[in-house]
């Protein structure tokens, strides 16, 4: 592989002008079918399978005037005085007759006549369902929403709005632009010059257009969640930025020792760009990985966000290579002097050898840090966004807050129970069955009247719990009315299933919670196998798996710490705390393995490289360290700085990815791989690059490090054949 990566690299060095025109092409036609092609994006978590998505699917079929698929709206009327006075009643039936009149309104239950006034007659509550799913509304339908409400608000009345027909579409903002202004900063103290820190800049901004345009594009085919575009910006841009990071910084070596720049490139691309190649490998494989769990919208975001990569890494080994043809030799030197000359004693190289020296005390002190960072991770609960942790000055927060207030919590997430009567010789008894085995459960829900479809063989109940959407209480419920489907179908041949967004809610969370470890042990294996091929070492691979099991848990309880306890909301600009993303976990566990293999690979690649060439292993371990800590510190940085910009985010699930991965970067690189991984090294010895003879001779020999290459070009012979 290096050899090919060697040739790519000059290649792509001396055809510089047509590389570039080619990578150009290809952003502007995609750029043009952004524009001209693009879709809707999709806030829609259903997962095909689970009860509550069975029974939207025989409602429509069924029951479509019901209209369970479609998106809601709660609208919370508070009057001043008695809301069911003559003025009242009168500001309620003309808002109701907006309501009808907004964009894509299927129909609106009025209060007064469903008698949804609160005890102290001060607060009313209307429902509003679309004919069409909440991703389907635009701007101007909830703008059409909130503006029936305008004469009631002028007549002095408050009115506020929740549900998921409110839900805008999160994007990005210029505020998580911060993040690549810091990792400018970093690039420009790691190299000492504006020329070699922009090129990083430059390519990872090209990859990421290209790969943004890529989905934006797709979107007008495919129905993709608004959260897809959003990670692969993420990903896109931190891994873009690492791969040329990395690759820039061997060339610069190479420049440094007197090769001349088109040699220089090639030897670059050849050696790092082996280690970026499988680097982005194992990213490619964390995120493709989310495609066999069963949950179209996290696959979406899985494959959207690996051809982003897979964008990155190409563009790494082609465009960036032709960029430096075109910069030539005037990246040999920094002209800010920032950095050590060459050959003094480094800052890494120290940590190195302290390492070495203390790896016992070190060791010991890395995992009880990392222990007891992980004890909140213990406490960790999961559920899906809704109005309860929308911003505080929201009105979907207002609206939820009002009603839980007046009506109770459970009213802001009611459940709809469809009973299917085909099955039953008296429907009206199996309905009476079902609704007072409902009445009659421990939490002692709210039944409503059913509404029944127009063959009379299925039925709507309303169920309103007494707790709140996202408490253990309601799942419980779910749970509970689910469990009496058994004894009704025996009883009178009927049968019910619970849907609604609160029960879809729980079942995608159990869904998520049921996949983790499937996921997990596939993309842990899968890495495993291809850590072996590159290192050559069966310890290796192992101590990288089990280090990141390390920093996911660690990260989990930092996660929890912030966003469900609430430490430091004020220092991060977290504005609600609650049940953490369900979806957060099996994402962190796919993206976070990746980094922290790129970091495994980056640094490791460099010991096995001085190892392979005749160091001892303590010496390969010190002067890996010393050559591959800078470029490892620079890309951690440069991570954390992209991924804690996704922190101001107003989307609390992006939030909370954006900090999540942002931390578990810091402990992965710093704590596992800067620490643990050198400790561990110098520790085992000669036994850390132990593998067994068999095993040995099955492998294929991919020489990331470079060492075919390297004798390749000792020898005139075959360096012109290389070059060739």
């Amino acid at each position: 592989m290096a050899s090919f990566l060697y040739r790519l690299g000059r290649l792509s060095f001396r055809r510089r002008a047509l590389v570039t025109a080619v990578w150009a092409a290809v952003l502007v036609a995609l750029g043009a079918g952004a524009l001209t092609l693009s879709g809707q994006l999709s806030n829609s978590v259903s997962i095909p399978g689970t009860e509550s998505q069975k029974a939207i699917d025989q409602l429509a079929d069924r029951f479509p005037e019901a209209a369970a698929g479609g998106a809601t709206a709660r609208v919370v009327i508070s009057a001043p005085g008695d809301i069911t006075d003559a003025a009242g009643r009168a500001t309620i039936t003309r808002l109701v007759a907006e309501l009808k009149n907004a964009p894509k309104v299927a129909g609106v239950v009025d209060p007064l006549q469903m008698q949804a006034i609160s005890p102290d007659k001060h607060v009313a509550l209307a429902q509003v369902s679309y004919r069409v799913p909440g991703f389907e509304l635009t701007d101007a339908d909830r703008a059409g929403l909130m503006a029936a409400a305008d004469p009631a608000k002028a007549a002095g009345y408050t009115v506020e709005f929740g549900g998921d027909a409110v839900q805008a579409m999160p994007a990005t903002n210029a505020t998580e632009g911060l993040g690549v202004a810091v990792a400018a900063v970093v690039l420009i103290i790691t190299f000492g010059s504006l020329l070699a820190a922009g090129i990083p800049l430059l390519t990872a901004l090209i990859g990421v257009g290209i790969g943004m345009a890529g989905v934006t594009t797709a979107s007008g085919f495919l129905e993709l969640n608004t959260n897809t575009p959003v990670l692969a910006l993420m990903i896109g841009l931190a891994v873009g930025i690492d791969y040329a990071l990395f690759i820039v910084s061997r060339y610069r070596h190479e420049l440094g020792i007197g090769r001349d720049p088109e040699e220089a490139a090639g030897r670059a691309t050849g050696t790092a760009g082996s280690a970026v190649v499988f680097a982005g490998l194992t990213v490619i494989i964390a995120l493709a990985g989310l495609t066999v769990v069963g949950i179209p919208f996290l696959g979406e975001m899985g494959i959207a966000a690996a051809i982003t990569v897979a964008i990155a890494v190409v563009i790494a080994l082609t465009l960036l290579p032709a960029i430096l043809g075109f910069a030539g030799g005037k990246l040999a030197g920094g002209k800010i002097r920032l950095r050590r000359k060459e050959g003094a004693t480094t800052h890494g190289e120290r940590w190195a050898r302290f390492v070495a020296r203390h790896r016992i005390p070190v060791l010991i002190a890395a995992i009880a840090g990392l222990a007891i960072v992980a004890v909140p991770a213990a406490s960790m609960q999961l559920g899906l966004p809704n109005d309860s942790t929308a911003a505080p000055d929201s009105t979907q927060r207002k609206a939820y807050e009002t009603v839980s207030r007046s009506f109770g919590e459970g009213a802001n997430g009611p459940l709809v129970v469809v009973v299917d009567l085909g099955g039953s010789t008296d429907r009206q008894a199996a309905l009476q069955q079902a609704a007072a085995g409902i009445g009659g459960l421990k939490e002692r829900p709210i039944v409503t009247p059913p509404k029944v479809n127009r063959d009379g063989d299925l039925a709507l109940l309303t169920v309103i719990p007494k707790s709140g959407p996202s408490s253990t209480a309601t799942e419980d419920l779910v749970s509970d009315i689910r469990g009496l489907n058994a004894g009704l179908g025996a009883a009178t041949g009927a049968s019910l299933a619970v849907t609604g967004q609160t029960a879809a809610n729980i079942d995608v969370s159990e869904k998520l919670a049921d996949a983790m470890l499937p996921y997990l042990a596939l993309i842990v294996g899968l890495a495993f196998l291809l850590l072996m091929l590159v290192f050559r070492s069966v310890v290796v691979p192992l101590k990288a798996t089990l280090g990141f099991l390390g920093s996911v848990v660690a990260t989990f309880g930092a996660v929890v710490a912030v966003f469900q306890w609430g430490w430091l909301t004020d220092l991060l600009g977290v504005k609600t705390t609650g049940p953490i993303m369900s979806m957060l976990p099996i994402l962190l566990i796919g993206v976070l393995f990746g980094l922290a293999m790129d970091y495994q690979v980056f640094l490791v690649t460099r010991m096995r490289e001085e190892y392979v060439h005749g160091a001892d292993p303590q010496q390969a371990m010190v002067t890996g360290f010393r050559h591959g800590s800078r470029v490892v510190v620079a890309a951690a940085l440069i991570m954390i700085s992209v991924f804690a910009g996704f922190v101001l985010a107003e989307s609390a699930l992006i939030q909370s990815i954006g900090f999540a991965l942002a931390f578990g970067v810091l402990v992965d690189a710093f704590v596992i791989r800067m620490t643990i991984v050198p400790a561990l090294m110098s520790l085992l010895g000669r036994g850390a690059w132990w593998l067994p003879k068999w095993l040995d001779r099955v492998l294929p020999d991919v020489d990331v490090e470079g060492e075919k290459l390297t004798k390749q070009l000792d020898t005139p012979d075959e360096r012109e054949l290389v070059r060739s």
